[in-house]
């Protein structure tokens, strides 16, 4: 061994004249033995050979002042030692068995138990100068002594602990190694992320500031750079990664950073001069700092007071220089590895001979440790009762610590997860699930797999440290996918559903970007599983877990919602159908909510989570709230048939728009929440026919293009409102949003040829390009064109920001007349330029016509519909599936199957637009229900006559509120199909 610094050559038990000095204060010690960990404090030296031996050295004060190295001891221990870490005077050491012993050197040289540790599994230890820190095996940091800088960890405990005390920060993290410096601490995880808390006046925590920290703070400026070891000095810190660089950071007073510079660095800097060579080991000493590089060499700089640098001067050199150690390329010894304490240094070798034999040993001894998949084999397959119980207590170290599930699946593909990062988790999420699927094949395996994770959920710490400690919240997903197609218990779900709303917001965020990533069908496959539970849960709405879950779909939906709108999924995967008696409570205490005032029950799907709602379930449970208002408006009660009981039109064919509107404007605002009922000509019947007729008849009146109420595109498919208006025109649209208002309230399609951009201004969404494209494509088309031309070519176009819109003239900036469309501003003119057309040219009409719709229907309950499902409940749908209205369908038995075959013939040879006017002749809707043709349940009944007559003189008849045809029993299929597309006329019967 190589040693060099404060007494070098003092202390250690040589054989006779095996010392000899190489020049520069560098000397070759023969021990007779391997050297194979060693650790310096302020007061104390330790190492261990080979054999498992331990050997303290003590450095005491002379009567003149001089510090003295005393004679090597050894430490008597009934157990081989694997590693030794020394603060100022305690010698910290760890049995290969994985026991920690401590040898306060002050007092005795005997080894005592750490007690706290005695029943745990550790497998590093380190010491600062008054504190101690110590790893399990299962990755769990145990801390103890002095906390006066906070280098325990523990937080504001300032006082220190005399026994170890469990960091439980830190737990969920995979951590790899550990280390201590003066008063700092650092823990460094399976992926690189460097964690460190204590002293930090210099800087040595790499934070970038000089404030203590007294618990484990991730380093930033470390992340993804593939850190794969920590070593600290009395004030500054360096660390290795993967690829031999070497970052330093802290007191740089003696050099000890090797930045050529005495000044300190509060971040990690990369040390230049060494970016040539590849490093594999470094070593800080108290002010000095090694590297050995993969040729070999071994480089010092910073305090060179005492020869710990190796350069034969007593210099304070702030940049790496080799250390002159005498080593022949051929037959020379060869350095192995480094240490570094106090004031001195160390290098071990080894002969030529020896490095190959031990290579050769290495490979054959070299046993990997076996993956996850051979884990879960030897798991599920056949054992008897003695293994069984060895599985068990594997499955549950395995499932119960979190920082064994965090490092289960990383992405080993070139290194992958050292980039893990708030947005990237590290995890090769297409292991994960083959290898769940494994573990489900054998019942007792899942059940203990289940009460590990169980048990693991309940002792997670709610503020965890970094992010790899969340990988296990994107497994849990995976594992609740494979156990649900199992069994239908929804414990584990509510469990983890607990412990993920127990997590800050910032580690909410961190996971849902993380999830919102992953493929699509990944997404949707984690998104099902909570449905799953959730549907469960529902037939029990009174479970307080069934809010939890509801909250993890909430965070999913808004990480959803946060991505490019590309990569997103359909927000109908989020959607179930609700329980419907769940569905009438939550109704019936959101009705009460504005009656009672703290209210013992909050409803909970309608305010807080519409977004889980399906179609079917907005729709019900909208009807069924205009069904209790319309009866709350009933004076005389909904079973007495007064006219009083409902909102009466008396309307003249002749005159039917202008009797509506007329009669609206006089009505009162309390009547327009009682049933509607029309009646035509003094027709005193009461029947849903008319109701339909009304809305069929004036929507298409009004919406034609002679009617000049609304503006149209070029194509004149599409209407929007005219941007010239008078106040009565305001007026009109009022009551025209009351008409709209009123279709909705009573279950009427209408006919409503608006762009989607109506029905998102109605629910608060902004219009933009894409309803642009859907009015006038020429003029989006146009908008687009701007927007992907080049900087030179926009010059070219001499545009500005004056538009003619409806007709009309628009300064989209009149604060600066003439404003050129540049490349900087011209998505500025795009957005202004939509924005005119569909919002300031019609502010005041549009404010009219919402004002009018809400008067009627109930704003909350409508805003539980998206844009393009409100778009869809009023105005029905273009997708008509006829093959369900014929499943659908019921015969009289009067009726023979010859007619029924008779009539099926004739339907399907009628064109797509007469099968249309069939539907509004059955239903009075001309366009598909929004649920789908499942909706129309059509009963055919044969028409009664009258003795003498035949049934070729008459016309089918229908019963539109009952979906009810009457159909002649015709002579031929010829007479059929003239009767039938004669009473599908139109007008039929509608004299406007």
């Amino acid at each position: 061994m190589f040693s060099w610094g404060e007494d070098s050559q003092q202390g250690f038990r040589l054989k006779d004249g095996s010392h000899i000095s190489t020049g520069d204060g560098v000397h070759l010690l023969n021990l007779g033995h391997h050297i194979t960990d060693l650790s310096a404090g302020h007061n104390v030296l330790a190492f261990m050979n080979s054999n498992g031996d331990a050997f303290i050295i003590r450095t005491n004060q002379s009567t003149d002042g001089r510090r003295v190295r005393g004679r090597q001891k050894c430490v008597k221990c009934k157990q081989k030692i694997e590693a030794v870490s020394c603060g100022d005077d305690l010698v910290t050491l760890l049995s290969e068995t994985g026991k920690v012993l401590c040898v306060d050197t002050t007092h005795t040289n005997i080894p005592r138990p750490v007690e706290a540790l005695c029943n745990i599994v550790v497998s590093q230890v380190a010491c600062g100068s008054q504190h101690s820190v110590a790893l399990t095996k299962d990755g769990q940091v145990y801390t103890w002594g002095q906390d006066s800088r906070g280098q325990l960890g523990l937080g504001r405990r300032k006082l220190g602990a005399s026994s170890p005390q469990h960091l439980r920060s830190l737990s969920a993290i995979p951590l790899v190694q550990i280390a201590a410096g003066g008063e700092q601490s650092f823990a460094l995880s399976v992926s690189g992320g460097v964690f460190g808390w204590g002293r930090n006046d210099c800087g040595q925590l790499g934070l970038g500031d000089t404030t203590d920290r007294d618990t484990p703070t991730p380093v930033p400026c470390l992340n993804m750079k593939k850190t794969v070891h920590i070593s600290c000095g009395k004030d500054h810190t360096a660390v290795l990664t993967k690829t031999g660089a070497v970052f330093t950071f802290g007191s740089g007073q003696y050099g000890q950073l090797g930045h050529n510079s005495f000044s300190d660095e509060l971040r990690p800097r990369l040390v230049a001069e060494l970016w040539g060579a590849k490093v594999t080991r470094i070593a800080c000493g108290r002010h000095h700092t090694l590297a050995l590089t993969d040729s070999k060499k071994v480089y010092s700089f910073g305090c060179g007071e005492q020869g710990q640098l190796g350069h034969g001067e007593e210099s304070h050199p702030s940049v790496p220089l080799p250390v002159q150690l005498p080593q022949d390329a051929t037959n020379g010894p060869i350095i192995r590895n480094i240490f570094a304490g106090e004031n001195c240094s160390f290098a071990t070798c080894t002969s030529v001979q020896e490095v190959n034999e031990e290579s050769n040993t290495d490979r054959v001894n070299n046993v990997t440790q076996p993956s996850v998949d051979e884990m879960i084999d030897k798991w599920v397959s056949k054992c008897g009762s003695k293994s069984w119980k060895n599985i068990k207590q594997e499955i549950h170290r395995t499932f119960s610590s979190a920082s064994c599930m965090n490092q289960m699946f990383l992405d080993q593909r070139k290194d992958k997860h050292f980039q893990t990062s708030p947005k990237y988790s590290g995890l090769n999420l297409s292991l994960v699930q083959p290898a769940f699927e494994k573990l489900v094949q054998k019942d007792d395996v899942l059940a203990e797999v289940e009460a590990a994770v169980l048990h693991l959920l309940s002792s997670l710490d709610e503020k965890p440290v970094g992010v790899e400690g969340l990988r296990i919240f994107l497994l849990l997903n995976e594992l609740l996918h494979v156990i649900q197609r199992r069994k239908t218990s929804t414990e584990l779900a509510e469990a983890i559903a607990a412990a993920t709303l127990r997590l800050p917001a910032e580690s909410l965020q961190v996971i849902g970007d993380w999830w919102s990533s992953l493929s699509p069908s990944t997404m949707v496959k984690h998104v099902k599983v909570w449905k799953q539970a959730l549907s469960v849960m529902l037939c029990f709405p009174h479970n307080s877990g069934v809010k939890n879950l509801l909250l993890v779909l909430q965070y999913m939906y808004n990480a959803n919602n946060r991505t490019a709108r590309r990569q997103r999924i359909p927000e109908k995967t989020f959607c179930l159908e609700i329980n419907q008696i769940f569905l009438k409570e939550d109704l019936q205490m959101w009705r009460s909510m504005s009656k009672i005032k703290d209210m013992d029950y909050q409803p909970l799907i309608l305010v807080d989570f519409p977004f889980v709602m399906d179609l079917k379930s907005k729709k019900m449970a909208f009807d069924i709230n205009a069904a209790c208002t319309q009866m709350e408006h009933q004076p005389m009660g909904w079973f007495l048939n007064q006219s009083s009981n409902y909102f009466e039109l008396k309307l003249k064919r002749a005159s039917l728009w202008e009797g509506t509107f007329k009669q609206l404007a006089a009505a009162q605002l309390s009547a327009l929440k009682k049933p509607l009922v029309v009646y035509f000509d003094e027709d005193p019947k009461v029947t849903d026919v008319y109701k339909k007729d009304l809305f069929h008849h004036l929507f298409h009146e009004m919406m034609s293009t002679k009617s000049g109420m609304f503006m149209f595109n070029d194509s004149e498919t599409l209407a929007w409102f005219p941007s010239k208006t008078t106040e009565e025109d305001k007026t009109n649209f009022f009551l025209f949003g009351v008409l709209c208002g009123l279709a909705l309230y009573n279950a009427s399609i209408i006919h409503l040829p608006f762009p989607l951009a109506l029905f998102k201004k109605l629910l608060g969404v902004e219009p933009t390009m894409e309803d642009m494209v859907e009015f006038s494509p020429s003029v989006a088309k146009s908008l687009q064109y701007v927007l992907d031309c080049e900087d030179e070519d926009i010059e070219n176009l001499y545009m500005d920001f004056m538009i003619n819109w409806d007709g009309t003239e628009v300064d989209l900036d009149p604060q600066n007349p003439g404003k050129p469309v540049t490349s900087q501003n011209k998505k500025e003119f795009v957005d202004a330029y939509v924005s005119h057309a569909f919002n300031t040219s019609v502010e005041g009409v549009f404010q009219e016509f919402k004002r009018g719709f809400f008067q009627v229907c109930e704003q909350d309950l409508v805003k539980l519909f998206r844009p393009e499902e409100l778009q869809r409940v009023l105005v029905g749908q273009d997708v008509y599936d006829w093959a369900k209205l014929k499943q659908n369908t019921v015969w009289d038995l009067h009726i023979g199957y010859p007619t029924m075959q008779m009539f099926w013939e004739v339907f399907d040879e009628l064109t797509e637009d007469q099968r249309k006017d069939f539907l509004w002749f059955l239903t009075g809707f001309r366009r598909a229900p929004i649920l789908g043709m499942n909706q129309v349940w059509m009963e055919v009944r044969a028409t009664q006559i009258q003795t003498g007559q035949h049934y070729d003189q008459h016309f089918p008849e229908s019963l539109t509120c009952h979906s009810i045809l009457y159909l002649p029993l015709y002579s031929s299929k010829e007479i059929m199909r003239d009767r039938l597309t004669e009473a599908l006329i139109v007008e039929r019967g509608f004299e406007m």
